[in-house]
């Protein structure tokens, strides 16, 4: 058995230099890629939005209101996302406003009546779109027939509580009629106190903003003793205020036996909108605009199925997430996959797409940047081989052998220690063989 030479250098400490040359070699290459690539992700990142909320607040309305069930049923859908929807109730839309402009309130979204004035003061908002129609009633007593407003000057006009929708728009119709001052009175009485009033003869009229199914509205429409003002003005108002659609309720539709009501009554309805502040994330906006699909696309008696919501708004700009979603629904992510997931893969792919626009390049040039460097280190030398060579030919006479001999060996002492991984020895020794063939030419010839 041989002895073991512990001087002699191993063949796997050749393998080891050359790995780590390899590593030095391409650490020089990949570093400046790397940082190139985190600037893309820095860059791409100012772009992408930041993950939704995982909570939101709805001023609604009174709790025994149509606002606040509807509200309700707004949450029950987020909620199948993962997104709590809070439903604050409130005294109505007038209060809604009041939270929508107070920062501190807390609330990002609210349902409106159409036509509240103080809107403006909520700053910047956007629409979700029109919900539903609020048809106004307007109920009294008496055996002649009222069909303007202007016929109650001098009345008891229950026009609901301060801080309600329904107030807000009945003093919006009544003060074109000139019904203020003298003996009229306004009442700030709730839907079920005004009824109430109605019914004793402390009330000579009622304003109401409801929903036809709502009990009170059935009951009142059967009760002889109350009748339903017709709007022989209608389609005036309509005019004079944008946000109020003429409706009709059908004769007989209330009860086909007893034909009630006797005849067609000409009524107005102000359009539900639901408002988002400005900065709602845009994923929650098509959130809540698929929710108020699901909760309001059916009909009722002033609306066929499917007209609701309406992506027109006479009053407030529409979220185009919004708009999109009633146009086209869900994007394929939020459909085949759950809320968050899709949010995720869509935010996602906003920052790999402008990455990948660099990564992709990279691929290709980082071996070709690395190739060069090799061989730009190997043909270094052959050019300095390639001068040594030409001044040997020039210098016919050899009368500076002992340079050429000096130069010789200092090429082939650099040339040694070169970094080069094994994939380019091939290359390395073709250059030392070179550089054998020139000394023999130095030495032969001295």
């Amino acid at each position: 058995m041989q002895p073991i030479d512990r001087d002699k250098p191993d063949a796997e400490d050749g393998d080891r230099v050359s790995l780590w040359t390899q590593i030095w070699e391409m650490s020089h290459i990949l570093a400046p890629a790397v940082l190139l690539v985190f600037a893309a992700f820095w860059f791409a990142s100012r772009f992408v939005e930041p993950a939704p909320p995982k909570s939101v607040t709805l001023a609604a309305g009174g709790t025994a209101g149509a606002y606040y069930a509807f509200g309700k049923r707004y949450a029950e859908v987020l909620a199948k996302s993962g997104v709590k929807l809070e439903v604050r109730p409130t005294a109505g839309s007038v209060e809604n406003v009041k939270l929508m402009a107070d920062p501190a309130s807390g609330v990002s979204i609210a349902l409106l009546q159409g036509g509240i004035g103080e809107a403006k003061a909520m700053g910047e908002v956007m629409s979700l779109g029109r919900m539903f129609l609020e048809p106004v009633w307007v109920f009294y007593r008496g055996t002649g027939t009222i069909d303007r407003l202007t016929q109650l000057k001098g009345k008891r006009i229950a026009v609901g509580p301060e801080g309600s929708g329904t107030r807000a728009l009945a003093e919006a119709l009544l003060k074109p009629n000139d019904v203020f001052g003298g003996e009229t009175t306004l009442l700030p009485l709730t839907s079920t106190a005004a009824a109430e009033a109605l019914a004793k003869g402390d009330a000579d009229a009622i304003f109401l903003v409801l929903a036809p199914e709502a009990p009170i509205i059935q009951s009142m429409l059967r009760d002889t003793r109350f009748r339903l003002m017709g709007f022989a003005q209608a389609d005036a108002y309509t005019r004079l205020f944008p946000y109020l659609s003429k409706v009709v309720l059908p004769q007989g539709v209330i009860d086909l036996v007893n034909n009630i009501p006797g005849q067609d009554v000409p009524m107005l309805a102000a359009s539900a909108a639901l408002v988002a502040k400005g900065d709602l994330h845009p994923a929650l906006a098509g959130l809540l605009a698929d929710a108020a699909q699901s909760v309001h696309a059916g009909g009722n008696l002033f609306y066929r199925a499917g007209e609701f919501p309406k992506t027109v708004d006479p009053e407030f700009a529409m979220s185009d997430d919004a708009e999109r979603v009633y146009k086209t629904g869900q994007s394929f992510l939020k459909r085949v996959l759950p809320f968050w997931l899709a949010i995720f893969v869509e935010r996602m792919v906003v920052m790999i797409v402008p990455i990948a626009t660099i990564l992709i390049p990279l691929f290709k040039i980082v071996p070709q940047i690395y190739q060069w460097r090799i061989k730009r280190r190997i043909l270094y030398w052959y050019a300095q081989l390639k001068r040594l060579e030409r001044r040997i030919a020039d210098d016919r006479g050899m009368a500076d052998s002992a340079t050429y001999r000096s130069e010789i060996d200092r090429i082939d002492a650099a040339v040694t220690v070169i970094p080069v991984p094994v994939y380019y020895s091939e290359q390395l020794y073709n250059l030392r063989s070179a550089i054998g063939l020139v000394r023999q030419r130095v030495y032969g010839l001295a």
